[in-house]
């Protein structure tokens, strides 16, 4: 059962990687605590969580700050995973997809087609896509039939900005781009043509990673830390304000 310092870790984290929370941006307790509506005990918690995992780095006496990484680090961690979901398309065209594998596709090339179709990114369409997005890249990486290209392809998602979680919601065309890719991808898997499933995936992932690397290096500009460690006040706390808390205490 996940507690709230899991549901407030799984918050802080999505903030950090879809640059609510930017690179350098210094956090502290009581104003997190405040602004989500619960005590300190799950901020703290959630804190070192993800301090743990690498997206925050602690300073003594001076709280967590936003982990800022060099963009090699990023393109590094996406060329992982295109290797690796590139050669999960590749295993799974070889073996060839079940009747159940193809309609769960098929249903998220339909609901990704829905969505883009209205011509404009909507705010509530966000998570149904991303959520398209994760069930589509499972699904293949599943079909692949190899536990250790799973495996080590979920080691590579943990790692920070790496994840297919991550989506960059704000343009229309190069979401629509991504789509299309997915459409290609999974035509070569059912078609079985397993040299193009590996390289339609490679790219799709490859140019995922290019996009996330230009929006950090953009935040990371926009946040440059101050003397104290990170610009925590004012324009944290007014990124903060436009955000709903996540209640109960």
């Amino acid at each position: 059962m996940n507690t709230l310092a899991d549901h407030i870790t799984q918050t802080l984290r999505s903030w950090v990687l879809q640059g609510v929370l930017a690179p350098g941006d210094r956090l502290e307790e009581i104003p997190l605590a405040q602004k989500l509506g619960v005590s300190r005990t799950p901020i703290r918690a959630a804190l070192a969580n993800l301090g743990n995992e690498g997206l925050l780095e602690h300073q003594p006496k001076r709280g967590y700050t936003v982990r800022v990484y060099q963009y090699e680090d990023i393109i590094g961690a996406y060329e992982v995973r295109a290797v690796l979901e590139g050669l999960a398309c590749r295993c799974a065209a070889q073996k060839g997809l079940s009747n159940p594998a193809v309609s769960q596709l098929k249903a998220c090339l339909a609901q990704g087609d829905a969505i883009l179709s209205k011509g404009r990114l909507l705010p509530e369409d966000h998570q149904p896509y991303q959520q398209m997005n994760i069930t589509l890249h499972e699904t293949l990486l599943s079909a692949a039939g190899n536990s250790w290209v799973s495996r080590f392809t979920n080691q590579a998602q943990a790692a920070p900005f790496a994840s297919d979680r991550i989506m960059l919601w704000d343009d229309h065309r190069v979401i629509d781009r991504s789509h299309s890719d997915h459409h290609r991808i999974v035509d070569a898997v059912i078609e079985r043509d397993a040299a193009r499933a590996e390289q339609l995936m490679r790219e799709h992932i490859y140019f995922a990673g290019i996009l996330l690397k230009e929006n950090y290096e953009r935040l990371s500009r926009k946040s440059a830390p101050d003397d104290a460690g990170g610009p925590y006040l004012p324009e944290l706390a007014a990124r903060l304000d436009k955000i709903p808390a996540v209640g109960p205490r």
